[in-house]
């Protein structure tokens, strides 16, 4: 059939059916099946816990939801970096039908009451900190009823929010309570023994596998950041076809330095490893490439996951070659392009043999696209292998949206059971990127073979995409205009050798102003993520405009990078 095809378009079944269950019943057989199995290493907590002991955990930490009130529907967020905790929230909350909400642990003030607003949140999970940032000091300043007396809140400013339950990851048994307000985790455990185990198993075999489990934030060409609608069935049957193309099974070991709140470390890692009964390893609250390397030895990892940025660092670390790393076998590398000499470097130096190199986003649960070992070795290097079984792809023509000739360039559109329900609250951007007929509308540009392989040629819309990090120029936009001096500003993503892309701002101050770079950054810190501000902040009078008056940011980019070469950036 393919040797016929001359349209961009691609259906892949698959000899493996779609799972129709929910995460919590899946996850309860691959128990049954795997009690003994190590299911998660935590190194920098000095935890393990084996798929009983999970499972044993999970179950009371969702009967102490049910008995705080929580239920079905209801939103449960979670603020933190990767430890057992973020694991035990996810599952609880899938397990009593709740919705995960994922947080940014790099979110300050502003980012923190949009999320919160955006998803109607009921229960905030948080640590204390993360590095220099005070999660007390700006969820009391969100909610100054954190520091009375009533752990059930009534907040002006976020109705729906009723409890913030603060843990320590280094102590989740003892209390860290700041205020008054705030819950702390030993009491959410207390709530469990007011609740039989049988109520929570009518609860979970109720569920329905559309049924909403998560909230993931996904950065938009305009705007703050849209929370994609993901079910049961989108994301656990994504994780599953994930491994079976990895060849993944109960006996491979991952360590994991891509972030949970992010839907690469959430399905790609966690729910990965949980739906095939595997172990998953984290070598530290936040990526830091010598735990990386030291992780992967003394756990004997048979797979390993990160963005380019992460492998660099990894392979240029003074210590690698110290670090026996023979266990390794495959793997995911995504989140940004994947340069060709680096996926070669991981193979060849690492070494890892059957590293993958993936392709999606947040709205595709996320996986679409995976590389597999029997591929040519070109193949794997210069495109992102074909779309996952029972997915659909397509390439259409941007403005007529009519299916282009095989090898031509056009936006990249998916449709199948891995398309998100929509963005919460916002049927206008629902309708924008998801038509009438089921397709996902990526805004990448890419184009296809005969075989079904794409290469991903860059990207419609402007999102800036900094060292696996999406990134909207938008949101950093509308902020700088609230700098007193601040007159108008462009913000677009200019090439780096390292993160992939840098954020560059073109700054026009108002008349009789001046400013220095280093006091638009000062201005950022603490308000926006450390990511987010401006490494090249320039000055400029004016901007390049289209005749209807629209920045041409394509321009700015040439300029930026024209001047940057020549050594005068």
């Amino acid at each position: 059939m393919m040797t016929t095809m001359t349209k961009s378009y691609f259906h892949r079944g698959g000899a493996v059916p779609l799972s129709g269950l929910t995460i919590p019943e899946h996850f309860a057989g691959i128990v049954e099946r795997f009690p003994d199995h190590e299911a998660v290493v935590s190194l920098h907590q000095g935890r393990r816990l084996t798929y009983a002991e999970l499972a044993e955990n999970i179950d009371e930490l969702a009967c102490g939801l049910l008995g705080m009130g929580f239920g079905k529907g209801d939103r449960i967020g979670i603020w933190s970096t990767n430890n057992i905790e973020w694991l035990l929230v996810q599952m609880a909350a899938a397990r009593i039908g709740a919705v995960l909400v994922c947080i940014n642990p790099a979110y300050r003030t502003m980012e923190l009451a949009h999320a919160l607003n955006r998803s109607e949140l009921h229960a905030l999970f948080a640590v204390p900190s993360f590095r220099s940032s005070d999660y007390v000091a700006m969820l009391t300043e969100l909610v100054p009823e954190l520091k009375e007396g009533e752990k059930k809140l009534k907040c002006k400013e976020f109705p729906f929010l009723r409890r913030v339950v603060l843990f320590d990851p280094t102590d989740p048994a003892g209390t860290c309570r700041p205020h008054p307000g705030f819950t702390v985790w030993p009491e959410v455990l207390e709530g469990a023994s007011g609740v039989p185990r049988e109520k929570l198993d009518a609860i979970a075999a109720a569920l329905d596998r559309d049924d909403p489990v998560g909230l993931l934030y996904t950065s938009g060409t305009f705007g703050f950041p849209k929370t994609a609608v993901l079910s049961h069935h989108n994301l656990l049957n994504n994780a599953r076809f994930a491994a079976m193309t990895m060849y993944f099974t109960e006996k491979d070991r991952l360590c994991v330095p891509v972030p949970f709140y992010h839907c690469f470390g959430i399905v790609l890692a966690g729910l990965l490893c949980l739906s095939v009964g595997a172990c998953m390893v984290l070598p530290g609250e936040y990526f830091d490439a010598l735990k990386v390397l030291q992780a992967v030895q003394e756990e004997k990892c048979t797979a390993i996951h990160g963005v380019p940025t992460m492998f660099i660092a990894e392979l240029e670390h003074p210590r690698f070659k110290e670090f026996d790393l023979s266990a390794l076998r495959t793997g995911i590398m995504a989140g940004a392009p994947c340069p060709p000499p680096l996926v070669k470097r991981v193979i060849e130096e690492m070494p890892c043999p059957e590293i993958l190199i993936g392709y999606g986003m947040t709205e595709a649960s996320p996986l679409t696209h995976l590389t597999s070992r029997e591929d040519p070795m070109d193949v794997r290097l210069e495109t992102v292998g074909r779309n996952l079984p029972h997915q659909e792809v397509k390439i259409v023509d941007p403005q007529s949206k009519k299916t282009v000739p095989l090898g031509q360039v056009g936006e990249v559109c998916f449709r199948g059971y891995h398309i998100a329900k929509g963005y919460y609250g916002d049927p206008e951007a629902t309708r924008e990127a998801i038509d009438e007929n089921g397709w996902l509308h990526s805004g990448d540009l890419g184009s296809m073979d005969e075989n079904g392989y794409v290469r991903i040629a860059g990207r419609q819309k402007e999102i800036i995409i900094r060292g696996g990090e999406n990134i909207s120029p938008w949101q950093i936009e509308q902020f700088l205009l609230t700098h007193p001096k601040v007159a108008e500003v462009a913000v677009f993503g200019v090439p780096h050798e390292y993160f992939g892309e840098e954020i560059m701002a073109w700054v026009r101050l108002n008349a009789g102003q001046t400013a220095t770079e280093q006091e638009i950054r000062d201005f950022c810190q603490g308000q926006i993520a450390h990511f987010k501000i401006p490494k090249y902040i320039w000055f400029v009078k004016e901007f390049p405009m289209t005749v209807s008056g629209k920045l041409q940011k394509y321009r700015m980019r040439e300029i930026a990078m024209k001047m940057m070469g020549e050594g005068k950036g």
